[in-house]
This record gives structure tokens, sequence and C-alpha cells, in this order.
């Protein structure tokens, strides 16, 4: 089945697999340059060391975190990233466990609801038909709750009636907004391009063995990808959307899938790995169209109402993107984080972007990420 013709303009960023390594400060009190920690500096107003020092303890946080959400059991109610502390912080609806859960190197906040109720009723909105005016749904952690955005000043009986059965599925709370999600889509040059059946353009998000993964909107299952010089490279294997936002293509034996990053001028940079991070940290995006941009994870499983439809699962950040980023490689630290969907305004006012967390798209085709 053919795609929409958003699909026809589509200048999806690209790169080949994402990365670099947290920055550290050396003997001589300087900090090594690198893409990312030259664009998390920018980006979020940091000097060089403060850039270094947060990168490690996001990256402790993050390896921290399995064994705190453990500590926590049952009564876990979402972990974050604490920028001024620079530690995770577990949140727990126990007061009993918080012992345990600092045992492990992370600070507790007590909280009214666990993160598996707080799930469960994002999950009951995830069933519902949202009207085009409710932009997402997304669980705050940090603030222990559902959030539903919805556009400022709308109204109406479909309106209110999304909003009374959201409120009814747990602890929602709703926030209104000028942001109106669309898909990072866009005629563009520049990147790491390929071509689907010919026409449109997209770029590559991260290699896999045997191929790369990029979005969902770029193409479906048996089209043809091409190099921008026409040679063949491959054909999509798998494609999910809506409802997801990613894709598999299966590259010839001609094409060398590589754990490298276009670092856009800067250097290039190679992904260790894939852990996920956590909920307030830094995450630095590469696109064809914008380049280098970075802000800090809000959330994590938002479902966006795109006018497309639909889209569950997304992790919901404070950096950049323009048309033509579309499907580009998101990294923090060393880690792989996923691949560009969409978001709402520019590099020039700012805005929010979403991204498909790369580890789902690793799990739905059974693919492994290509490491340096």
């Amino acid at each position: 089945m053919k795609r929409p013709p958003l699909v026809r303009t589509i200048g999806l960023t690209a790169l080949a697999v994402g990365s670099v390594l947290a920055a550290t400060v050396n003997s001589a009190g300087a900090v090594p340059a690198s893409p990312l920690l030259d664009a998390v500096q920018r980006d979020l107003g940091l000097t060089a060391e403060q850039a270094g020092a947060r990168l490690a303890q996001e990256a402790a946080a993050a390896n921290v975190a399995p064994a705190a959400e453990a500590a926590a059991g049952p009564a876990f109610g979402g972990a974050w990233y604490d920028a001024t502390s620079g530690k995770l912080v577990v949140g727990i609806t126990d007061a009993a466990r918080a012992d345990a859960v600092e045992a492990t190197g992370a600070d507790t906040a007590l909280v009214a609801h666990t993160e598996s109720a707080l799930d469960a009723a994002k999950a009951s909105l995830d069933t519902l038909t949202a009207p085009r005016e409710v932009t997402g749904w997304y669980v705050d952690e940090r603030a222990n709750r559902v959030v539903v955005t919805v556009v400022r000043g709308a109204q109406g009986a479909e309106v209110q009636g999304f909003l009374d059965r959201a409120r009814a599925a747990g602890p929602v709370q709703v926030e209104e907004t000028t942001d109106v999600p669309r898909l990072f889509a866009g005629n563009i040059v520049g990147g790491d391009a390929y071509y689907i059946n010919g026409s449109a353009r997209c770029s590559i998000g991260f290699s896999v063995r045997g191929g790369f993964v990029s979005a969902g909107h770029c193409g479906g299952a048996g089209d043809s990808v091409s190099a921008p010089d026409g040679s063949a490279m491959g054909t999509f294997q798998g494609s999910s959307f809506p409802g997801n936002d990613y894709s598999y293509v299966r590259t010839t034996s001609s094409w060398t899938p590589t754990p490298v990053v276009d670092g856009y001028g800067n250097g290039n940079v190679t992904v260790t790995g894939h852990t996920a991070a956590p909920v307030g940290s830094s995450v630095c995006r590469s696109g064809s169209t914008t380049g280098w941009h970075c802000g800090t994870i809000q959330a994590t499983n938002q479902t966006v109402n795109y006018a497309e439809g639909s889209v569950s699962g997304l992790t919901r950040t404070t950096a950049c993107a323009e048309p033509g980023d579309s499907g580009g490689s998101w990294v923090s630290g060393s880690q792989a984080q996923g691949v560009t969907s969409g978001g709402s305004g520019n590099c020039s006012s700012g805005g929010t972007t979403y991204f498909q967390p790369v580890n789902e798209i690793l799990s739905a085709y059974g693919l492994t990420l290509v490491t340096g």
C-alpha cells in the first residue's frame, strides 16, 4: 500500500549510527572537544567543564537505574536525572523502600502514584480516539501524573468528551499548548540520504547488522531504496506508521554498516551501546536540515496525535528540529537513543521534538545495533 503524499517530500536526516564518548576533564584541565560536547554546551548553556561533568553524571545515573528500580519494587514511582544534584532520583510510594534504593546510589522522593498506575492510566488513553485539538499525552514522572496537552482555546463536545474520559482514567492533568506536532519531513539536501522507489527521500538513522533503521513514515515494506547516485541500496523489510514510527531497511552486500553518526563538520562520533537515558538527561540529535542540536528528555512513552494518526511510545524532548530532520539519530553520551519522528517549532524559536526509541525498533525486528 502506498504512503500518503507527505512521504513524497521527506528529507530525513541521517546517520549511520550514533554517538560520542561522554567527555571528561583531562590532566590539563580542558575537556576534549566532540560534536556532542559542543552541542550540549551551546544548547544547555553550559561551560565545557559543566557539560563534561553532566555527561558523566548522566551515564552514571543510567547505569544505576535498573538496580534502583529493582530496589524500589512495587513502590517504584518512576525515575529521572536531576541536574541540580547530578544524580538519579527514584520516586517511591513507600518510604520504607528508601534505604534500599539509596544504597544503589540514587536519591529518593516520596510520590502518590506508582509508575505502573500511571502507565495504566496512560494505556487507557491510548485506547481512545483523540480529536485533532488534543496533541498528545505522556507520563510526567517528576510531577507523578499523566499530562494531556490540548491546543489552547480548544472547545466543543468532542474535546470535552475526550478530556472527561481521560480524567476518569487516573491522575490526569490537562495542559494547554500552542504547539501542534507535525512529522519532520522535507525535500532537502544533506546528510546520508536515500531514496524510496526513486522518488521520496529520507536519511539513515542507525546502522544495524544487515542494514539500517529509520522513521516509519519514510516507506512501506517492499519499497525499494537507492543511494543519491541511483545505485541500489536495498529494500524496506518492515515499517510501522502510524501506531509506531520506525522502519528497517535491509541493504545489499555492497553496503557496509558502520557505528558512526555524522558530526556535521566537528568530527564523526561512534556509538558504543543503546542504554536508554532517564528523564531529565541531556540528549542530542543529528539532522540533515539543522545539524547538531541538544535538549533534555521530558518524558518517555508519549502518545503524539499527528494529523496522519497517533503514534505511541515516543520520547518527548526540548531539542529543536525542522522538516528534513526526520529519521535522524539521537544520542545521549555514547548511547544510541532513537530516530526522529516529528514535533513542533523550529531551531530559530525552539520547540518540542519526539523520537522513536531505538530499543523498540531493535526488539520489533530482532536487529543488532552496530557499535564501536
